[in-house]
């Protein structure tokens, strides 16, 4: 329906007539447009608007006709949470029932959650079976990220006065997945690379009752979360400054005094690049040119292979990182770099070229380099990896095509093992 405030009046009131509940979506914020604060009042009484909670903090609750009514915002997860905390139960309650019991299960948290104090945090989160213990990755937050509905197997409840948790902390998880699922989950933080994306894909169809997740912490995060074994496997392409080659170096600072024993997979070799606007109308070719004044850079996160590449370069060329406008802003994946060019909230960010034609954007071809998988031995020869391993290894002739039309890859190292370390 149209923003048209006489028309949701309306059709409200007409609901109102014969049904005991009334749900409106969207319109239910603070901002001038709040139409459903004002028709509960006009049609009735308002008796809450904004609750301690998030995402959903901006519900209607109110009272017409002696009928229910309630203001759902527009966001989808504050929408889906909101509807599942408040509205659901009321609905049940009517029919004298009880909601459905859900599985709760202790979770060790992969990365440093933030909470807002004075509201409940709801945080969605994708989870696996590492070892012996499950580990529970918080998707990316925003009441507007849709994918987060799709993906999580769990949600995280942080109580109001709690300001977050701690990467290794134990967590309560409340189920929204059956428990097979997490125990079918392979578990792949690291790099972001799209070619994941697409063998996730490849892999759900190839095995339907296998689940591979995939977060995206950076090469050095990665590697990290192997270390204290929260996942099966991470993609890296960090850059050894002094030899020129990649992973094997940082695998041994990180990995090796650990105990932990890995193989490095082949996987794809990629161009960098600079992703600008199409036509490229600001004239960017080069690395001497994220200095100019007139320019906007968008970085990758600290840990990041790109930003270590992108150092590696600065420095072998003699050109100062903190003359770059834009150096410190960090995204946390290629199609967010490449979202930030697209927004105009910048000129150019280094990143694939898969990104860039993923939102039709131009690129500056720059670098060819390697992007691995780091598989540690014990879940390299499990069960549970082998489905994964024989599409990279065989070069599964649909997944090759798939990342292929990406464009900006090479697949020569795909199913070799480069090392074990």
């Amino acid at each position: 329906m149209a923003d048209d405030y006489a028309a949701i009046r309306d059709s409200v009131a007409a609901a109102l007539a014969d049904h005991d509940l009334v749900a409106i979506n969207a319109g239910s914020s603070a901002g001038s447009e709040d139409f459903t604060a004002s028709i509960v009042r006009e049609l009735g009484t308002l008796c809450v608007h904004g609750i301690a909670i998030r995402p959903g903090h901006p519900v209607v609750l109110g009272v017409a006709r002696g009928k229910a009514l309630v203001g759902i915002p527009g966001y989808p997860v504050s929408a889906a949470t909101t509807f599942e905390r408040i509205v659901l139960p009321v609905l049940y309650r009517w029919q004298g029932m009880l909601p459905p019991d859900r599985e709760t299960v202790p979770a060790t948290l992969t990365r440093k959650v933030l909470s807002p104090l004075g509201e409940d945090h709801f945080l969605r989160v994708t989870l696996g079976k590492v070892g012996e213990r499950i580990v529970a990755t918080p998707l990316s937050g925003g009441a507007g990220v849709l994918m987060s509905l799709v993906k999580a197997d769990g949600v995280v409840t942080i109580p109001r006065f709690v300001e977050g948790h701690q990467p290794g902390e134990t967590v309560q998880v409340t189920l929204l997945q059956p428990r097979s699922r997490v125990d079918n989950t392979i578990v792949a933080i690291g790099s972001h690379d799209l070619s994941l994306d697409l063998l996730a894909d490849r892999l759900r169809r190839a095995d339907p009752a296998l689940t591979f997740s995939s977060a995206h912490v950076g090469s050095l995060g990665g590697l990290l979360a192997l270390q204290r074994g929260e996942a099966h496997l991470a993609g890296s392409h960090l850059l050894d400054e002094q030899t020129g080659d990649y992973n094997a170096d940082a695998i041994r600072r990180l990995l090796t005094p650990h105990g932990v024993k890995v193989v490095l997979l082949g996987f794809v070799q990629r161009q960098q690049g600079l992703i600008v606007p199409p036509g490229n109308p600001k004239g960017i070719h080069t690395l001497e040119d994220l200095l100019r004044p007139d320019l906007v850079f968008v970085n990758r996160q600290r840990g990041a292979g790109t930003r270590v590449l992108l150092d590696y370069a600065l420095k072998q060329r003699g050109l100062d990182a903190r003359s770059i406008n834009g150096y410190e802003r960090q995204e946390y994946t290629h199609l967010a770099v490449a979202a930030a060019v697209k927004s105009g909230a910048a000129d150019s960010g280094l990143g694939i070229l898969g990104a860039a034609r993923a939102l039709e954007l131009d690129f500056v071809p720059l670098f060819d380099e390697r992007y691995d998988l780091v598989i540690p031995v014990e879940h390299y020869e499990s069960a549970l990896l082998a489905p994964l391993l024989a599409l990279i290894r065989g070069r599964d002739a649909e997944f090759v095509a798939a990342v292929q039309a990406l464009g900006g890859y090479d697949l020569a190292p795909m199913g070799h093992v480069l090392a074990e370390l």
